[in-house]
């Protein structure tokens, strides 16, 4: 059984959402507060499995009464009730920032909460565990230096070689191309993931996305320039989320773009891979990416610099930006531009014999990333090394 919390400064209302959890038959113990609260909850109090959010006319003073059980707890479901329906995009958006999970107009059916504590029971979220860290950011240093085609060709090694549930959620501006590279047509994407926060849980997420056969799949991205312009970054923190609840790995392409916004998402990725290539705008672009991370938060440990189209001879150029940038490169996709244009304009991934050397870096890497096996020990042989260094977390 589930414990239970109403949180409400109406005693009737609150009083007919008590007996809404206790019609669902999944609920043992309820605990009540009143809202406004003398004091927000603190280390001493137990902290329910899912806690509904009775809203009043001050939605404000609920959301931060959610948002610090939240502190207390992370894995609590919070479920808010209001009679604005369907609610308003501010709205939604102060529930999404203070923790808030679904959104229910008033009265309230046992039913509608019966299906979130059923979903919330088998996704495994009321249990105290620490969650996993499962977000795989990649990023450019710039634009154009195949950010795109990384995370398409590492999503697809990661699904196939490493065979773990992994999905690429499309977040590059102005338009998402990882569809294109896979040669896939996307019913859905970002934009419906968040115009629909209130109903956004792990089944409604997964009808929102396209499977390769490969088994990798993509939540698509913007299809008009002009739709990021109504797509606040702050909801994609909650897609993020929804995304790891179901899947043992996330991808996430953002291309070139660096916002302060992302900030949220960036500081708590497993891993931020940053694309470049081995010329002058490139690594210029690289170092002030570098820095503006560590100025948003992001420990510098979970960043890994990939230098991608990489020629031998450009050892001298890397090893004086290493020198600069005071760590070593993680790893080198070598240049096939025949074999990755063909591959880019067939819409089919580099998944060819083993023998090709490009494929090999993206399945090496793939295993890397997922641990599935170590790094061979080498001999200090210079910068052509493919992995600089061994992961961490």
């Amino acid at each position: 059984m589930l414990t239970a919390g109403i949180a409400s400064s109406d005693s009737n209302s609150s009083g007919q959402l008590l007996a809404v959890l206790q019609q669902t038959g999944l609920v043992g113990a309820v605990k009540q507060w009143a809202i406004p609260a003398d004091k927000l909850p603190d280390g001493s109090d137990a902290i329910p499995d899912v806690v509904l959010l009775d809203l009043g006319r001050d939605a404000d003073s609920y959301f931060a009464f959610g948002a610090q059980l939240r502190r207390l707890r992370p894995a609590v479901r919070l479920i808010a009730c209001s009679t604005t329906t369907p609610p308003n995009h501010q709205l939604l958006l102060d529930a999404m920032r203070s923790g808030v999970q679904d959104f229910l107009p008033k009265p309230v059916s046992p039913e509608a909460v019966r299906q979130i504590l059923l979903r919330f029971h088998l996704e495994g979220q009321a249990t105290e565990q620490r969650p996993v860290e499962k977000l795989i950011v990649v990023m450019g240093s710039k634009g154009g230096v195949g950010a795109t085609t990384v995370a398409v060709n590492l999503g697809v090694q990661i699904s196939t070689t490493a065979r773990k549930k992994t999905v690429l959620l499309d977040f590059a501006a102005p338009l998402g191309n990882a569809h294109l590279l896979l040669d896939l047509h996307p019913k859905f994407g970002i934009r419906d993931a968040v115009d629909n926060l209130s109903r956004l849980d792990t089944h409604f997420f997964s009808g929102l996305l396209t499977p390769h056969k490969t088994k990798l799949e993509i939540l698509g991205g913007a299809l008009q320039p002009e739709e990021w312009q109504t797509i606040p970054v702050a909801p994609l923190e909650r897609v993020v989320n929804v995304a790891q609840a179901g899947f043992d790995v996330v991808l996430a392409d953002i291309g070139s773009r660096f916002s302060p916004d992302f900030g949220g998402i960036l500081q708590t990725a497993r891993m931020i891979l940053m694309i470049a290539e081995a010329n002058v705008p490139s690594l210029w672009s690289l170092e002030r990416r570098l820095l503006a991370l560590s100025g948003l938060g992001v420990d510098p440990e979970r960043v890994r610099v990939i230098v991608n189209r990489w020629h031998k001879g450009d050892e001298e150029v890397l090893k004086s930006i290493e020198k600069n940038i005071k760590r070593p490169v993680f790893a080198f996709l070598p240049n096939d531009f025949r074999k990755a244009s063909t591959a880019g304009n067939l819409g089919m991934p580099l998944m060819e014999n083993h023998s090709n050397a490009l494929s090999n870096r993206y399945r090496d890497l793939a295993a890397l990333l997922t641990g599935i096996e170590a790094v061979p020990t080498q001999k200090k042989t210079g910068i052509g090394n493919f992995f600089s260094f061994a992961t961490k977390g």
